[in-house]
């Protein structure tokens, strides 16, 4: 992979980890189109990319991390403790995924005709699901509750499906069940973190003695790709922060479904 693939597969990926259009499907599709060989240096490309779009959160979610994490230190039960609690319950089911199914979705990824298909199927998902929160308008509740975390969260994990976009499903899913949009964005992403750098440190003991990957990739490129991921990611967390806000997802529903037909018919 040279520094070129490596910049635009991470602006890729910093772009579509919050756009609602699947950043595991749009990186096959780029490597697919840049004709890129995933058994090069993929597994150490992916996780240096994904840790650069989870910066990025930590950097434009700034305060609300902070907020979270002085009202925790109150030990006391408040607003703060709740928020935080609401997003463990949403890590149960993804947790429960990682450790059972992990190598069941691992295996859809083996077969590259296979893997095709499954994100072109889920990229239609992904557009239908997108498609639902523009045209059903629940009255909006004031507040995320255990029970609604609970169920954003079993979007979350059937969202380790290649395609299926995994801010695209929990942010439908909550504004499908009535919560209210200010708040839902920033739920969905700050949700995201500790799964992301759970995933990266497994996939890290993974890498643990498989020096042969590494090497086949150059640390310019990971460097490019994860500048590329940062910044793009950056901006896309405000912008979809904003355009949930202004529920302006039925543009997304419209482009996730030709790309899953584009990648059923080429793959």
């Amino acid at each position: 992979m040279n520094e070129i693939q490596a910049f635009l597969l991470g602006l890729v990926q910093g772009l579509t980890e919050y756009l609602p259009v699947s950043s595991s499907g749009h990186l096959e599709i780029g490597k697919m189109l840049l004709d890129v060989d995933p058994k090069q240096g993929g597994l150490v490309f992916d996780i240096a990319v994904h840790v650069a779009t989870v910066m990025s959160t930590l950097v434009i979610l700034r305060k609300e991390i902070l907020w979270i994490l002085k009202g925790m230190l109150r030990l006391e039960w408040n607003e703060e403790t709740r928020y935080a609690l609401n997003i463990i319950i949403s890590m149960i089911p993804i947790g429960i995924v990682g450790l059972v199914f992990k190598d069941d979705v691992e295996s859809l990824y083996a077969d590259e005709h296979i893997r095709h298909i499954v994100v072109g199927v889920c990229l239609i998902i992904t557009s239908c699901l997108l498609a639902l929160t523009h045209f059903y308008k629940p009255r909006e509740e004031s507040n995320i509750s255990p029970t609604h975390s609970f169920i954003i969260g079993i979007a979350q994990a059937c969202a380790v499906l290649p395609g299926l976009s995994r801010s695209g499903s929990t942010i439908a899913t909550g504004l499908l069940l009535g919560n209210k949009k200010e708040s839902l964005a920033k739920f969905s992403f700050l949700m995201v973190i500790p799964p992301i750098l759970g995933e990266a440190l497994l996939d890290a003991k993974d890498m643990i003695g498989a020096s042969a990957d590494a090497a086949s990739i150059p640390t310019t490129s990971l460097l490019v790709g994860f500048i590329a991921a940062f910044i793009s990611g950056c901006f896309a967390c405000k912008w979809m922060i904003s355009l949930v806000k202004r529920c302006k997802l039925i543009y997304f529903a419209a482009y996730c479904a030709a790309a899953g037909i584009l990648v059923l018919i080429l793959g």
